[in-house]
């Protein structure tokens, strides 16, 4: 990729956060039409990001006393400061503004302002309630993408055919297993089997003994089993 390429990606990205906090002040979500369902999944992040503001902002305070007597520097730090914190408040409102949304045919997931996957509810072969706590130097690969929440996923979703994802640079991936976050991730399970059902999908409510075995694969157990990691 350009680096002008880059650069242009990243000016959207910054618009996109800022967007996003006008938004929030306006309690407004974005991309969210009449039939569609939200999933929220900022809650997980919340108390780490008004922390650190807070934070940051204790820090602004105590550098503008400490420059009081040297005009320049202060006006350079104090926009340099103010920035900080609107830039951390717009993380958590780009999360806020921009949830998961459920539509007639498609999961749309979203990682803030910073990336997104469409997938068409027809290429959904699984879902299943699955809490993960993954570390931060844990990387995807081999086709598993995870949209981490305060370090942690907690729903994930198998496909039948690869989706192609496009992170925040334009680095393209195919993508066959999707791990995500919800702050109701049970909920949202539910509601994604349901809307499956009514669509035709593979992945259909639970059932009881006698579900088809396609039926019964497409709708693995609710548990975390063993397969949470701890980060």
């Amino acid at each position: 990729m350009s680096r002008r390429t880059a650069l242009r990606r990243l000016a959207a990205h910054e618009a996109r956060w800022q967007i996003s906090l006008a938004r929030w002040v306006a309690r407004q979500r974005i991309g969210v039409a009449p039939g569609d369902l939200a999933l929220g999944y900022a809650a997980a992040q919340a108390a780490l990001v008004y922390g650190l503001t807070f934070v940051c902002v204790v820090e602004t305070v105590g550098v503008s006393v400490l420059l009081a007597g040297l005009p320049g520097v202060h006006a350079v730090m104090l926009v340099v400061d103010v920035y900080t914190v609107l830039t951390i408040l717009g993380f958590q409102a780009a999360a806020v503004t921009r949830p998961h949304v459920l539509t007639a045919d498609t999961l749309w997931l979203r990682d803030g302002a910073r990336r997104e996957i469409r997938i068409p509810l027809e290429r959904i072969a699984a879902v299943r309630y699955d809490l993960r706590f993954v570390a931060a130097t844990e990387k995807d690969g081999d086709g598993v993408v995870e949209l981490r929440v305060g370090g942690q996923t907690s729903v994930t979703v198998e496909l039948s055919e690869p989706v192609v994802a496009v992170r925040l640079l334009g680095r393209r991936e195919t993508v066959r297993t999707v791990r995500f976050h919800a702050d109701d991730a049970r909920a949202a399970v539910a509601a994604l089997r349901a809307r499956l059902t009514e669509a035709g999908g593979g992945a259909a409510p639970e059932t009881g003994g006698g579900a088809a075995p396609e039926t019964r694969r497409a709708t693995a157990p609710e548990t975390g089993g063993g397969t949470v990691r701890q980060g």
